[in-house]
């Protein structure tokens, strides 16, 4: 767990903190707020359909090769985006190459490989812990940019995370597996059969649709919050802070999501964190735009930020197991992703036209009530009912 913590860790810091470089990006190369923004968007799709890729490939050939080729990659596209000057060479490496990478090291890989070294009791809290790595590198990535952005400039800065992006090799070396490559396969349905039959129960369809608000929710944030800050006449320091709170908090929520997996049903915790994002968003609205505003708004977030991965990861496993995890989760992130893709995508269209983020908001207050509604029917007995069956 320690050590999918800590890649987490490096690979979600370092691409959580990828808005504070769309103010720069959009100075240096002239090329307009809505094409950084594009190629950010894509960057999310990527990252999303890297999951269940990766995840398949890591049946095969094991995670820690997995592991390395992301960490490859996501230094690769991190260290040729400063010499991109169009918005295709923008989209290819920051969009694709960097975000794919990251996704190499992320939750379907990291998640699947120890949930299946561990029994069923201890799999969602093990999730949450390392949901927390994420976000605990979101606490020390966020304002570590921006002060590398402050005293070095954005492509020193830039060059850096690339850097750190390696870090994740040394840290995968406890996912090697035996010479001949990939874990030993259980025996059992293949993966095609057993996406069949995910995709057509109402419950793993009704997750991807609650994800997809997740993703929107978080990417428009992520790529616009310092935006936001900036429309407000406060300091780029504001958001950098605010997402530094977001990773502290989610620490908290993130643990706490996958310890109360443990007692409660998974889609009713899913249900209220959607439900309080609509209610935080909707107060933020209504609240004056101070620093303490954003950093308060930002606490509320955090708490259930990314804290939904460690039950809706609960309960894949929950429905079909853990022999295809990483690839089944890997899909339910690739819709996570879809969102993530239209909230990055459509935040820099709303500001461009209308020189706000309002209706971002107002969409963002709708899906995300929608998405507490969408839980409710999925069909997932209680652990207690669990316990004593077994």
């Amino acid at each position: 767990m320690l050590s999918s913590a800590a890649i987490m860790a490096v690979t979600i810091g370092v691409r959580q903190s990828l808005g504070l470089f769309v103010s720069p990006l959009n100075t240096s190369t002239g090329l307009g707020i809505v094409t950084v923004s594009f190629a950010l968007a894509v960057g999310q799709f990527a990252w999303g359909a890297a999951q269940p890729i990766f995840g398949l490939l890591a049946e095969r050939i094991g995670s820690f090769r997995v592991i390395v080729l992301g960490a490859l990659m996501l230094a690769l596209g991190l260290a040729v985006t400063p010499l991109m000057h169009s918005g295709l060479g923008l989209m290819v490496f920051l969009g694709v190459v960097a975000a794919m990478g990251a996704g190499a090291g992320s939750f379907s890989i990291l998640i699947g490989a120890t949930a299946q070294r561990l029994p069923a009791e201890k799999r969602a809290f093990a999730s949450g812990f390392i949901n927390a790595g994420g976000s605990f590198g979101q606490f020390v990535f966020a304002p570590f940019a921006q002060a590398l952005i402050s005293g070095i400039g954005w492509i020193g800065a830039m060059w850096t995370l690339a850097a750190s992006a390696l870090l994740t090799i040394p840290l995968g070396l406890s996912f090697r597996e035996s010479k001949s490559g990939a874990a030993p396969r259980a025996p059992g349905i293949g993966i095609r059969e057993q996406a069949g039959i995910a995709f057509h129960d109402r419950s793993y369809l009704l997750l991807h649709a609650g994800f997809f608000t997740c993703g929107f929710h978080i990417a428009f944030l992520v790529t616009h919050l310092p935006g936001e800050v900036g429309l407000c006449g406060l300091p780029a320091s504001v958001s950098a802070v605010s997402l530094a709170i977001i990773g502290l908090a989610n620490i908290v929520g993130s643990i706490g999501a996958g310890w109360l997996s443990q007692t409660q049903r998974m889609k009713m915790i899913l249900v209220w964190m959607y439900g309080s994002r609509a209610a935080a968003v909707w107060l933020y609205l209504m609240a004056p735009k101070t620093p303490l505003t954003f950093y308060v708004f930002a606490f509320v977030l955090g708490l259930t930020w990314l804290a939904t991965v460690p039950p809706t990861a609960g309960l894949v496993g929950k429905l079909f197991g853990t022999r295809h995890l990483a690839t089944l989760f890997g899909l339910t992130l690739l819709t996570h992703q879809i969102g993530g893709f239209f909230g990055a995508w459509l935040g820099g269209v709303a500001i461009a036209a209308t020189g706000n983020y309002n209706w971002m908001w107002y969409a963002d207050i709708a899906l995300a009530a929608m998405a507490a509604v969408l839980n409710l029917p999925i069909k997932e007995a209680h652990p207690r009912a669990v316990a004593a069956a077994a």
